[in-house]
């Protein structure tokens, strides 16, 4: 397994489905002044807590010039819920202000060491990494939590400052990989969720 990106380090490119019916690559974002890459799923309940959390720090940075995407890279063979069809529904349900997409290969996950659904990962307009991690200290009951770490990094961006932290750890389910990798990493495991 990779390790997960460096800050300062660029964003891996990719190009992968989405749920949209378009295929995106980082040139799709090419207008987006601060772009936000998070790991996410259908399932897990970390994920579930803190996406309506997620979508008002969207909504809250857009006119800043900030884009979200989402990219699901769990295996649907570990979880079957994580499947592209049960994308479409969940985004056709939840109608969520960023394009959701799939890596079925995994490879992109590997590229930026996606350890955790949720994980973050923010790139400035040169597209190098200055904030990776959690959003909520805790995403599971958002009602709990004491920081957004998510929010306080663009906050800083958005007034043209430097992010005061820029490593938190992601909290919530490990990445679903496929195969040999399945379990390569021990904690919340989330597949009885």
């Amino acid at each position: 397994m990779a390790f997960t990106l460096q800050i300062g380090e660029s964003a891996p490119d990719f190009s992968l489905p989405a749920t949209d019916g378009k295929t995106y690559s980082m040139n799709d974002f090419s207008d987006a002044k601060i772009l936000v890459v998070f790991f996410t799923c259908n399932h897990c309940p970390f994920v579930l807590g803190s996406n309506p959390v997620t979508v008002q720090t969207a909504e809250k940075y857009k006119k800043n010039g900030v884009k979200f995407v989402a990219i699901n890279a769990n295996s649907e063979h570990t979880h079957p819920g994580d499947s592209f069809r049960h994308m479409v529904e969940q985004m056709n349900d939840k109608h969520y202000p960023w394009p959701y997409l799939r890596d079925e290969s995994q490879d992109t996950a590997r590229a930026y060491g996606a350890l955790r659904t949720p994980h973050f990962f923010v790139f400035d307009q040169k597209r190098e990494l200055v904030y990776t991690g959690r959003e909520l200290d805790n995403p599971r009951q958002p009602e709990k939590a004491t920081v957004n770490d998510l929010d306080n990094a663009l906050a800083q961006l958005t007034r043209g400052e430097e992010v005061s932290t820029k490593l938190t750890n992601p909290i919530g389910c490990n990445v679903k990989w496929e195969g040999k990798d399945a379990h390569w990493m021990p904690g919340e495991a989330c597949d009885l969720v």
